[in-house]
């Protein structure tokens, strides 16, 4: 009875509680990376992107964006703003293994985290003053580890609900904090331009500018009727977030659907030895990925992108879940020896998916052979051993001490 009461008395205590949401923001973080990386390009404008007159921004470093640098710009663009800065490709295995590690350290202060992207997650904080102090005690020690454990900066935000610690996140940049309490939400919102709200894009903007509709204090001149004539469930959500209102949760079992990787090529191409190392190339990022996060998937997927734009996929379902990237490789290179290239390409990628989260997996008796009698492609404990070395190598010196020998002088702006 007493252990009863006890339960009831902690759960009317969880439901009275004021909700304390963090969103955490790592700072320019590919650009970040590649100065982490290598030293000698720190305090100077760095640009993440592809090679060539079709590639795009990825990332900027804050010294690049001083010049109007901003991702998904093309490159070509960039180069006119800001011709002096170091331009580089992402290396994405390297963004992976440091996410990781960030992420890591935020299961350490609580143990509901959304990862949102590779650089971005919401922390639920709620209660958590008992062990860590204040929240804003909380993230200045969040961040003090982060940079400790990876030496880069992120800035967090701080409130009572996702969208406005998100918003939070992006004032002080970089390194910042902000706070925002239930008390100062209503002014807070007051004076915030509505295209500061996630969700709001520009053509949204440019109808509200037609009302005369520019902050999230006029917004609240109109009932939520009105805009719910005007804009339908935009609308709604509109009224509810220039309120304060998102009763969303921190969700943590969110399951991952899919993992892709693809590249604008630097050169059309009709050679597909070319495109087949760029698919062992991204099988191989896609694999990693993949077992780092325990997951395994049946469906693998090719992408191809012709260069009159016009896109191409395929798809091949295996009876067992795989994350070895030779099998990754071996089903796309098969997808692509079955198409008839019409016109050169200028993008291709794959991807892994039709996860199996319930952990079930049939076990493969004749896991020596790379084929069982009805042609399916299944990994060899050899190839599952390859996978294994060249994680640990990885994990331990980075993803750039070590490749496999068919990507051996593979360069990545061919």
């Amino acid at each position: 009875m007493l252990i009863a009461l006890q339960s009831c008395v902690a759960f009317c205590y969880m439901l009275c509680m004021k909700r304390c949401i963090m969103h955490l923001d790592m700072d320019a973080f590919f650009a970040s990376v590649e100065q982490l990386d290598n030293p000698e390009w720190r305090g100077k404008p760095v640009i993440v992107g592809g090679s060539g007159e079709r590639g795009v921004v990825c990332a900027a470093s804050y010294e690049a964006r001083k010049y109007g640098v901003h991702s998904a710009m093309p490159i070509v663009q960039a180069r006119k703003l800001c011709p002096h800065a170091i331009y580089t490709r992402s290396t994405r295995g390297r963004y992976s293994e440091l996410s990781q590690k960030v992420m890591q350290v935020l299961h350490s202060y609580s143990p509901v985290i959304e990862k949102a992207s590779i650089d971005e997650a919401y922390i639920d904080a709620t209660g958590t003053e008992h062990i860590f102090g204040s929240p804003v005690e909380m993230a200045q020690t969040m961040k003090q580890h982060i940079f400790d454990t990876v030496g880069l900066t992120c800035s967090i935000g701080i409130a009572p609900v996702k969208f406005l610690a998100k918003i939070a996140s992006d004032f002080n940049k970089p390194n910042g904090l902000y706070a925002i309490t239930e008390q100062d939400v209503a002014s807070f919102l007051h004076e915030l331009p509505v295209r500061k709200i996630p969700g709001v894009g520009k053509k949204f903007v440019v109808k509200l500018d037609e009302l005369g509709v520019n902050t999230c204090g006029q917004v609240l001149e109109y009932s939520q009727d009105f805009w719910e004539r005007r804009f339908g469930k935009s609308g709604i959500a509109l009224w509810q977030r220039s309120s304060g209102i998102d009763g969303r949760a921190v969700e943590t079992s969110a399951e991952a659907k899919s993992e892709s990787a693809e590249n604008t090529l630097h050169k059309d191409t009709l050679d597909k030895s070319l495109l087949k190392k760029w698919l062992l190339h991204h099988a191989d990022r896609v694999g990693q990925n993949q077992r780092r996060q325990g997951l395994k998937g049946r469906t693998i997927t090719l992408k191809i992108k012709y260069c009159d734009f016009q896109s191409l996929t395929r798809s091949k379902t295996l009876p067992d879940p795989t994350n070895t990237t030779e099998i990754i490789y071996q089903v796309a290179a098969e997808l692509l020896d079955a198409i008839d290239l019409a016109k050169p390409v200028r993008l291709v990628g794959l991807g892994l998916s039709n996860y199996n989260h319930s952990g079930a997996e049939q076990l493969n008796m004749l896991d020596h052979m790379r084929h069982d009698c009805t042609g399916v492609v299944r990994a060899t404990r050899k190839q599952q051993q390859l996978d294994r070395a060249l994680d640990a190598v990885r994990e331990k010196f980075g993803n750039g001490a070590i490749c496999r020998g068919g990507l051996f002088q593979f360069k990545e702006d061919e």
